[in-house]
Formats: structure tokens, C-alpha cells, sequence
């Protein structure tokens, strides 16, 4: 199976370089995530957390009109 995906990419010259672009790519975008995680407000992220939960005033009153 490798041989199929390793024998047209030995052609091309520089290809060397994709997987360590896509290695610091991965790194750098975990390691963002990471630290915004921890320096995330823990307001910010409760009130995000609830949204699905919680339904405001338009949506009450659109579901109380469909079940009367």
C-alpha cells in the first residue's frame, strides 16, 4: 500500500518539505487552542456553554402559540 503512495511522490522534487509545513501547521494551531483555552474568561465560557439551554423570549412565546 505504501509503495502506491510513496512511488509518485519520490518524482516531485521538494515534496520533503509538505510534512513538516503540515507538522507546524498542526503544532501551531493546537498550541493557540491550548492557551485560549486557559486564558479564556470563565464568564465568557459558561455563558457559551449555556446557549443551546436557554431560550429567549421570542422562542417561548412562538412555542406556547404552536401547543395552544
Amino acid at each position: 500500500m505504501l509503495k502506491f503512495v510513496k512511488g509518485p511522490l519520490e518524482s516531485i522534487d521538494g515534496v520533503e518539505i509538505y510534512p513538516i509545513i503540515s507538522l507546524l501547521i498542526f503544532f501551531f494551531f493546537f498550541t493557540a487552542l491550548f492557551w485560549w483555552v486557559f486564558t479564556a474568561r470563565k464568564e465568557y465560557i459558561r455563558d457559551v456553554s449555556n446557549l443551546p439551554l436557554e431560550l429567549n423570549n421570542d422562542q417561548e412565546g412562538h412555542n406556547n402559540q404552536k401547543t395552544d
